[in-house]
């Protein structure tokens, strides 16, 4: 059995702690300043991770090898298995061009950019996540306001500020999952507390966003469906992720803003000539004015209802007991690790959700809309293996990234760098946002940040006398935040638009917002911390 030392560098806390993030620093470096990729960033600082381990920590080289391997199979079922089986869902909509016929719909609900901006960026977008994820809304939402015939670069600045709010529960609940996998608490408990933190930050979001697109009269003028759109996804975010499924907490949240978008009024009515000549200044798409028989708009929102309709399904008692009869649970092979005090660790054992994983049930969806789209057996087929394809370099990435956390939770570096930041103590609360915003910033992953610093969080809270499950959450939750200001994202926007080259432009436009609601979200948790705001917790 390998018991885990707190101190294991000259019996010294400091010298430990600083021994043990030299796996974190070393991958923030090589993404953030040597701009090296992630996928050889994460296997380098997995190396960087074992050597840690096995050298200065004294953790068994095979057990330290084993630790890494349980990391990766993690990364790969049920994280990537989500993110594949999600992507390939959207995949047949492009190909059988049924994306196309959802964008027109979209396009027709209003001819107000205002309004389109939150339809598209804040709505759409936050569909787009909940499928995809991992910078697909960016690039595809920046597209379609270019289409409308948004400025390129006030489009991409509008897509990417608008990829905040929905970003925790992005992929099928894969930052949440990671989350609650990586520092060992419930799922439904740390999806509950995210859910009572960035629904918050959907309410402010698209008053933004109308600011960006016009300015004060864009505030001025369309503050109130702006309002109502804030308030019904995060009435639906918040609904979902504590009584419904984290999984299914975007996609309500998002057909539930859309819907109250379109029934406000106001939101329907013909934009101002002088607003659609100072805010639309690109050119308009000409298929926008193609008409779609209602049998073919219905089939193109028929894979988001599917998967709504398996996941509820999914919840019902009786269902979720006999789904979750198929989890299969045992020991990790050459992994005998115990805690400080003696006491086994969890990682110890293994759960396999074979069926009850939302990648299965994303994976059934899949099925069902290859027959309602009418894509053959083959060929869904092989757009599924071209999806995985597609995914390889993230697949590599999550796998690394996740195999680098187990290393350092197992081997106890986690916990060494939690109890030397406890030190902050009341201020943890406040720092605890940033952590997690910094993660995103440079990873462009609120998983990968998650996986990083997910367990660091929980033991810096329990050393100081905080809810671990707040600060686990406010990682993920200050996260959100650094992902507008990511080079990954800032890449892919500027690639989606025609702006190659133009990333510090947008970094220079984005940053304040970043900056901004970041503040808003660190009062929030400091606020949940104490009696003041702490009735908001479950």
């Amino acid at each position: 059995m390998y018991v885990q030392e707190l101190e294991p560098v000259a019996d010294s806390l400091g010298l430990s702690a600083l021994i043990a993030t030299l796996p974190l620093v070393l991958v923030l470096v090589l993404l953030g300043g040597v701009r090296m990729q992630a996928h050889r960033a994460g296997l380098t600082g997995l190396v960087a991770a074992a050597l840690v381990a096995w050298l200065a920590y004294g953790m068994p080289l095979g057990q330290t090898l084993s630790g890494a391997a349980q990391g990766a199979v993690f990364g790969l079922f049920p994280i990537m298995w989500i993110v594949v089986n999600a992507l390939w869902v959207y995949r047949m909509t492009v190909r059988t061009r049924h994306f196309d016929i959802l964008r027109r719909s979209f396009g027709r609900l209003s001819d107000d950019p205002r309004i389109q901006a939150l339809v598209v960026a804040f709505c759409f977008g936050a569909l787009l996540e909940a499928l995809a994820g991992f910078g697909a809304p960016v690039a595809i939402c920046s597209v379609m306001l270019v289409a409308l015939g948004f400025e390129p670069v006030r489009a991409a600045v509008v897509a990417l500020v608008a990829n905040t709010a929905p970003v925790a529960f992005g992929a099928m609940g894969t930052p949440v999952v990671t989350l609650a996998q990586v520092t060992e608490l419930p799922l439904d408990t740390v999806a509950s507390v995210v859910g009572r933190q960035t629904p918050l930050l959907a309410l402010v979001v698209p008053l933004v966003l109308v600011g960006l697109v016009d300015g004060r009269r864009g505030l001025r003028e369309t503050w109130l469906p702006a309002v109502v759109c804030g308030t019904a996804f995060a009435v639906g975010q918040f609904i979902a992720s504590n009584y419904v499924s984290a999984q299914l907490a975007d996609i309500g949240a998002a057909l539930l803003g859309a819907g109250a978008l379109v029934a406000v009024p106001h939101a329907r009515r013909p934009a101002a000539e002088p607003v659609r000549a100072a805010v639309l200044t690109g050119a308009r798409s000409e298929d926008l004015d193609e008409d779609d028989p209602r049998r073919e708009v219905v089939r193109a929102y028929a894979p988001y209802a599917l998967i709504v309709v398996i996941f509820s399904l999914a919840q019902i008692p009786v269902v979720k007991d006999w789904l979750a009869g198929a989890t299969r649970t045992f020991d990790w092979p050459f992994l005998d690790v115990a805690n400080p005090d003696g006491d086994p660790v969890g990682g110890n054992v293994f759960s396999w959700p074979i069926v009850s994983t939302g990648g299965t049930l994303v994976l059934l969806a899949g099925v069902c809309t290859a027959a309602v789209l009418g894509v053959h057996a083959r060929v869904a087929a092989r757009e599924w293996a071209a999806t995985v394809y597609e995914l390889r370099f993230a697949i590599l990435t999550v796998t690394s990234v996740l195999g680098l956390a187990y290393v350092m939770n197992l081997s106890g570096q986690a916990a060494t760098i939690g109890h030397f930041v406890a030190a902050a103590g009341a201020g943890l609360a406040f720092l605890s946002p940033v952590l997690g915003w910094f993660g995103v910033a440079v990873s462009g992953s609120d998983t990968s940040a998650n996986a990083l610093f997910g367990a660091l969080q929980v033991s810096a809270a329990r050393e100081s006398g905080l809810s671990p499950e707040l600060l686990a959450a406010a990682n993920s939750s200050g996260g959100v935040l650094g992902k507008m200001i990511s080079p990954q994202n800032l890449t892919i926007a500027c690639a989606a638009v025609g702006l190659a080259g133009r990333e510090g432009d947008l970094l220079r436009k984005v940053l304040p917002w970043s900056l901004g609601l970041l503040l808003v979200m660190c009062l929030i948790v400091v606020g949940q911390s104490t009696p003041v705001l702490d009735w908001m917790l479950p």
